[in-house]
């Protein structure tokens, strides 16, 4: 047996083309089904954990798949605003913990969020290093999009301009960080998240300016000066940074109940407390909307898996058409060596050897083929997951 597979090892060696050819169609026919199997099994894993962790969500009237993706993945533009006020709303008789998310904007290209205080706990999310944001300009940077960037503590960024095109509407802000969270392996560590203040400043809806009673009479952005009267023009700047020297100056015009935000998470106490506040909405609001994102999701995944059926059987017909070319090169390989099979022969070999020759050549080219293909998927594994959350994230 030892001479046989020695045999067959040699001539693997020496056919190199022909068995490289081989081992890369069994590799490539396998590796995409079960690709594909991963990525589906990682995609049902991690978006039915993160959404059987958010028990319900709040939301403007339309889809209730893109309210559920718009809070747990923050896609920017998927649904319409509903006012802060539907906030203290949903807390009306404690009936539930309602944390409200604000997801319009970005920043270097990372969704930006805003959000309270209540969110990191509800998450179970905690600094890593530096704090969380105590402040309007500061942030804090989901573990991921801190080493993509290469920030920490005290750095600065800066928030994505809404509409690259529009030149004189409202500028970035610059952002202070105030700490990196730890890693949580959820689509929070690919966020940036502020005070619901700062992502109403960069909306526009608050702003500061320069203490015009510091000016000198003379600066060309004074119109008048007149018994404690200023009057300027339009060279007074909106900041874009917030600092301590000028964060007094930052102010809201308008009433903060009709500022927009993007969603609310509902936690209630109990099932009670829950159903009494889904009926709330379902019979006594057209604009305002309740969705529980597990049932949502589910919904969702039974979708995908109908649709991975059809994947499945792509394979089994892949699989099937490559095993039958397998079958035909070996058929063929077999006429051309039949004046070697004749000569072996001769030479005193069985006929069951010869074939027992066959069998380990192909062995080796499928022992190989299954090696390559064990590297391959594991390494698939180790990064399916991160890719998974990285393609829910940043699909915007």
């Amino acid at each position: 047996m030892k001479g046989i597979f020695h045999l067959a090892w040699k001539y693997v060696l020496f056919h190199k083309l022909k068995s490289l050819i081989l081992i890369a169609c069994i590799v490539l026919t396998a590796i995409l089904p079960i690709a594909i199997k991963l990525m589906v099994w990682q995609f049902n894993q991690k978006i039915v954990a993160r959404a059987e962790s958010t028990p319900a969500v709040i939301g403007a009237k339309g889809s209730d798949l893109d309210l559920t993706l718009s809070t747990l993945y923050f896609k920017t533009g998927s649904v319409d605003t509903i006012p802060y006020a539907e906030v203290a709303k949903a807390r009306q008789d404690n009936l539930a913990l309602a944390i409200p998310i604000h997801s319009m904007f970005t920043a270097l290209n990372h969704p930006l969020v805003g959000t309270s205080l209540e969110y990191f706990d509800f998450r179970g999310l905690s600094p890593k290093s530096g704090v969380l944001f105590t402040t309007i300009g500061d942030c804090v940077l989901g573990s991921k999009v801190a080493a993509a960037l290469g920030v920490g503590p005290g750095d600065q960024i800066i928030s994505d301009r809404d509409n690259v095109l529009d030149l004189a509407g409202q500028s970035p802000l610059k952002l202070t960080v105030a700490g990196v969270l730890n890693e949580s392996r959820t689509p929070d560590d690919w966020v940036v998240f502020v005070d619901l203040k700062t992502a109403w400043v960069i909306q526009g809806l608050g702003h500061g300016h320069q203490d015009l009673t510091k000016e000198k009479s003379d600066s060309p952005i004074l119109i008048s000066r007149d018994d404690g009267k200023i009057v300027a023009n339009k060279g007074v700047a909106s900041y874009i940074e917030i600092t301590p020297e000028n964060i007094d100056s930052f102010h809201f015009h308008g009433n903060m109940d009709d500022f927009p935000i993007t969603s609310i998470i509902a936690v209630a106490g109990d099932v009670k407390n829950e159903t009494i506040l889904q009926g709330r909405y379902d019979s006594g609001s057209a604009k305002v909307q309740f969705a529980r994102p597990a049932v949502v999701v589910r919904e969702l995944m039974s979708m995908v898996f109908r649709v991975n059926q059809f994947f499945n059987a792509n394979a089994i017909l892949i699989a099937i058409s490559t095993a039958l070319l397998l079958v035909l090169v070996v058929l063929l390989s077999l006429r051309l060596r039949k004046r070697e099979m004749e000569t072996m022969f001769k030479l005193g070999c069985s006929r069951g050897t010869i074939a027992m020759l066959q069998v380990g050549e192909m062995g080796i080219i499928f022992g190989v083929a299954l090696i390559l293909l064990s590297l391959a998927v594991w390494g698939i594994w180790l990064i399916s997951g991160d890719v998974v959350e990285s393609l829910l994230v940043n699909s915007q």
